[in-house]
């Protein structure tokens, strides 16, 4: 592959212990124009996605030295880098867990060919997408914000991509972040979770939208005093949810 200079070659972490799977997604995946790097474990995908910055990491869950899960849960105290999860394992706790820990989509093998590069494109469009807003210091729902959202002691920094509650820290993933700024933006007004998944993942994205209720109950955990009942992140019922003013 010729690097023409005109687009950055987006940098892909591949881990998987089946050298079947690696050989065959490193060659689909540098057909479409992607760097694929390799890991065969956990530990290897940790000190590669450290060294090499990548802008997706394909992660399968059962690799040895660390799972996948772990992976994921050390890398999201790190970085914001998009995670893809791979699994021979298609029950529904293990999607919830991937999600939970940061996630930001999960695929059950086997799986199509074109149905993971449609995936990889879609992420990858929506994490640039996310990064341009955000260094540009502007929203792409709202043309008109400051970049900061302040509501019932929460702070929100869009562009510095920090959330904070009563002046502490709050570890947020990615997409919990996301959610989060979107629903103090629209502070009191209620959206189902169609509207939450089209917002947050796009037209394109062929998940479930009871995705939205694993990342709400992820951040209540973290931002309520009693998760079970909470006063900032509240449901509607028979609606949806929204941030309570």
């Amino acid at each position: 592959m010729e690097d023409t200079g005109t687009a950055r070659i987006n940098k892909i972490l591949l881990v998987d212990d089946d050298q079947n799977i690696l050989d065959m997604l490193k060659y689909n995946l540098e057909k479409e124009n992607y760097h694929v790097i390799l890991a065969a474990d956990g530990g290897q995908a940790l000190e590669k996605a450290r060294s090499e910055k990548p802008d997706l990491i394909i992660l399968d869950v059962m690799v040895p030295v660390l799972s996948g899960f772990e992976v994921c849960r050390i890398l999201r105290n790190e970085m914001t880098v998009p995670i893809l999860m791979l699994s021979a394992r298609a029950d529904e706790v293990d999607r919830v867990v991937g999600l939970e820990l940061g996630a930001d989509d999960y695929i059950t093998k086997p799986f199509g060919v074109r149905e993971l590069m449609a995936r990889v494109r879609a992420t990858l469009r929506r994490s640039q997408r996310l990064q341009f807003d955000t260094h540009a210091g502007r929203n792409p729902d709202e043309e008109d914000v400051s970049g900061i959202l302040r509501s019932r002691g929460f702070e929100v920094d869009v562009p510095r991509h920090t959330a904070s509650r009563n002046g502490i820290p709050l570890q947020l993933s990615p997409k919990e972040f996301q959610l989060l700024a979107f629903l103090m933006r629209h502070r009191g007004q209620v959206f189902v979770r169609e509207q939450l998944v089209e917002k947050l993942w796009g037209y394109d994205y062929d998940g479930t939208s009871r995705t939205i209720d694993v990342h709400i109950r992820s951040i209540r955990r973290k931002i309520e005093d009693d998760p079970a009942k909470p006063e900032y992140l509240v449901t509607v019922h028979g609606l949806g949810y929204k941030f309570d003013a």
